[in-house]
């Protein structure tokens, strides 16, 4: 049982390091634009096509998956530039729909470019040690290497961030906008670079959050963003969207609930159990775990 126990929490946290990876970039654009990007989902669907054409054309698995995050990153600066530049000062739920537009965009593109057919990233192009087959012992359980990479990469990926967001001028850049666009301009802080930037990265984790999902399941179709866009929103919600930390530990928490009802309820409920969450938190605590508790005067 507590050998059952270990696996569901590896598991968890294994599912948690993607929704966590897709969560930030959720929380770090609306934390600058207040815009709930719902396009960004379909943005990991994006990298994990650009991986399976790459490797497709006898392109090395690493140097696709650099080509992806490039890619997704330009992508969202395009995105920006092109639908939500322009709707700055527009009521925000006109971007909200733009957002949507772009999602069923991304989506409908893919499905006439690659088909409703799933695509499998051949198992050959991807380097031997992130196959789920190949673990380790850690005495009374084995895990796999494409876990420990994953948590591994994700783990790297967020410290960077921080670093980043914390010691850098262009982090700095992105906190001042984020906390008073108008004074971030006062201040001399080009603010349409600093958001182009903020989408860029958000894009470019996405890309790499959806690859190590295309890993480890291994297909690849026009509506695969869906679902774990929807589940890496629900863990900015909890960790309190607009908050860096919020996400990443509002992407573990999400992940080892699922894992949890999948180990000892049912993998039926994990879906309503995880979206039963998502009320809970708008119901008892709408700003989340690490929310601003903002008031509005009237």
């Amino acid at each position: 049982m507590f050998k059952n126990f270990i696996e569901q929490t590896i598991n968890g946290l294994q599912t948690g390091s993607i929704y966590a990876l897709i969560a930030l970039g959720y929380t770090m654009v609306y934390g600058i634009v207040k815009l709930i990007n719902f396009a960004h989902g379909d943005i990991l669907m994006v990298g994990a096509y650009t991986v399976f054409i790459a490797v497709s054309n006898s392109i090395p698995f690493p140097v696709a998956l650099i080509l992806a995050i490039v890619f997704c990153s330009v992508l969202g600066v395009v995105i920006d530039w092109f639908a939500y530049r322009p709707l700055r000062n527009a009521p925000r739920i006109s971007a909200l729909i733009t957002a949507i537009g772009i999602s069923f965009l991304l989506e409908s593109a893919a499905l006439i470019i690659f088909g409703a057919t799933p695509k499998i990233i051949d198992s050959k192009s991807i380097p031997a040690f992130l196959s789920p087959n190949i673990k380790i012992n850690l005495g009374i359980v084995n895990i796999s290497m494409l876990t420990i990479f994953v948590i591994f990469i994700t783990i790297v990926c967020m410290y960077i961030l921080n670093l980043f967001i914390k010691k850098t001028k262009l982090g700095k850049a992105t906190r001042a906008v984020s906390q008073d666009t108008g004074a971030a301009k006062l201040m001399g802080i080009n603010v349409n670079l600093t958001i182009a930037i903020t989408f860029a990265i958000g894009s470019g984790l996405g890309a790499l959050g959806g690859v190590l999902y295309a890993i480890m399941y291994p297909t690849v179709e026009p509506y695969m963003g869906m679902l774990p866009g929807l589940k890496a929103f629900i863990a900015a919600v909890f960790g309190g969207i607009g908050s860096i930390p919020g996400a990443m530990i509002g992407g573990y928490v999400l992940g080892i609930i699922e894992s949890y009802t999948k180990g000892y309820i049912s993998s039926t409920w994990a879906n309503p159990i995880v979206f039963g969450v998502l009320i809970l938190i708008l119901i008892f605590k709408p700003n989340g775990l690490f929310g601003k508790n903002l008031k509005e005067k009237v």
